[in-house]
């Protein structure tokens, strides 16, 4: 078996759009590497979109995204946050037991609808919140939609951290359990995809979920209403700013050991935590270009509404599954377990898989608790088996990536041992 040292991509998806894990071992394995990468090729070519300075269109997320240039320094920064497991929060594998409950789960279902949080992309280098290890633990502030509207202040925080931490956060990758999700979309076994996420790593790994709390990669004027990349206002901070930015594009804070030196720490967004001298004096915030009017991200931050359409069609989507499955978030905010409860009183079979307590623990049959991407991997190897002709094996796969992945190995090993 050959396991390459990098971020995994799924190999392998079933020719027809159904599932299908039960069906005729004549089904045929295709190869879905050059379908995943050609999502991410059409990902990355839509950020180019909006780059010139004018306004761009809010329509479709995935096509007016905006993410900085890869170089030589960024493919390091990579490497050094895909090799920080430090913030991932620790976890047993999931039991034999465990894969096949999660396996007959997914077979069943065929309206699956999915909910994802910041416990997806802990594997990836990004925190969460409420883990141990997750950013409430090391004393994180999130900043409220009101603070950020009449504080200045708050604004000069904001942009400054954001800049600080911006090339870092948009160089994460996707792990293995965001290729699985969309290789279950391609398939047509999601009928309906919610993330709670604003870092766009599942549009990376080539799925186009509904983004309930916004994206980052967008802003847009409170006046006059023109949204802009992402990109355009990072050049404006740094034209606005030149020896600050400067002085922190010097800094060496993408060594994840040299962070805490440096009063710097990543959190679930671009933000990055940053003493406060080196943003609290005579740093300019952006301003809108065309009417000089207040820019705020396009996210909601605490305190904030979702939009209704936004939370008209999460709600809608919730009623009429006939399987809710909730990916690394602990439903602590209304926005999401209002869903799981629409869902659970529609008569969805619900399955949380998450490392730590949720809000619907006492509504939910099945909850696994571990890592995400290890969860999936054995999932897929469990329907490889059931479903492959008896001349393939899971023995066979072979997988590729940009980074070690310890799960992934692990997985295998447990399922090559159990067979």
């Amino acid at each position: 078996m050959l396991i390459s040292p990098h971020i995994m991509y799924w190999q392998y998806f079933y020719r027809s759009s159904s599932f299908g894990l039960n069906s005729s071992a004549s089904k045929v394995l295709v190869c879905a590497k050059d379908a995943v990468l050609s999502s991410g090729a059409a990902w990355k070519a839509s950020t180019t979109g909006g780059i010139g300075g004018g306004p761009i269109s809010q329509e479709g997320s995935a096509r007016f995204l905006q993410t900085s240039t890869a170089s030589a320094n960024e493919e390091a920064i990579r490497t050094s946050i895909l090799m920080d497991k430090k913030i991932v929060p620790e976890a047993k594998p999931p039991s034999d037991k465990d894969i096949d409950l999660f396996y007959q789960f997914l077979n069943k279902s065929t309206r699956l609808m999915v909910l994802t949080g910041a416990g997806i992309s802990t594997e990836c280098g990004i925190p969460d919140y409420r883990s141990p290890k997750g950013a409430y633990s090391s004393g994180f502030q999130p900043i409220t939609h009101q603070d950020f509207l009449r504080s200045i202040r708050t604004r000069r925080r904001y942009w400054a951290r954001s800049y600080a931490g911006w090339k870092r956060f948009v160089s994460t990758q996707p792990n293995a359990a965001h290729f699985a999700l969309a290789t279950l979309e391609k398939t047509g076994k999601i009928s309906c995809m919610v993330t709670q996420n604003v870092d766009q790593l599942h549009h990376r790994a080539g799925s186009n979920p509904l983004e309930l709390h916004g994206t980052v990669y967008t802003a847009s004027c409170l006046d006059c209403g023109s949204t802009y990349s992402r990109q355009l206002i990072q050049e404006q901070v740094k034209a606005l700013n030149p020896k600050w930015t400067a002085a922190i594009e010097r800094m060496d804070y993408y060594n994840p050991r040299a962070d805490e030196s440096f009063g710097m720490r990543q959190k679930p967004t671009p933000d990055v935590k940053i003493d406060e001298k080196f943003w609290e004096e005579d740093f300019n915030v952006p301003a809108c270009p065309k009417c000089d009017g207040m820019l705020k991200p396009d996210v909601v931050f605490f305190g904030d509404n979702i939009p209704k359409d936004r939370a008209t069609k999460a709600m809608e989507a919730a009623k009429t599954c006939d399987a809710f499955l909730v990916c690394g978030s602990s439903l602590m905010t209304m926005s999401a377990y209002r869903l799981v409860r629409f869902a659970h009183e529609a008569g969805a079979a619900i399955a949380i898989v998450n490392i730590g307590m949720t809000r619907a623990d006492d509504i939910v049959p099945l909850k696994i608790e571990a890592r995400l991407g290890e969860a999936f991997c054995r999932f897929y190897l469990r329907s490889l088996r059931s479903g492959l002709p008896p001349s393939l094996h899971p023995s066979d796969i072979q997988l590729e990536a940009k980074a070690p992945n310890e799960e992934v190995i692990h997985a295998l090993t447990l399922v090559n041992d159990n067979d």
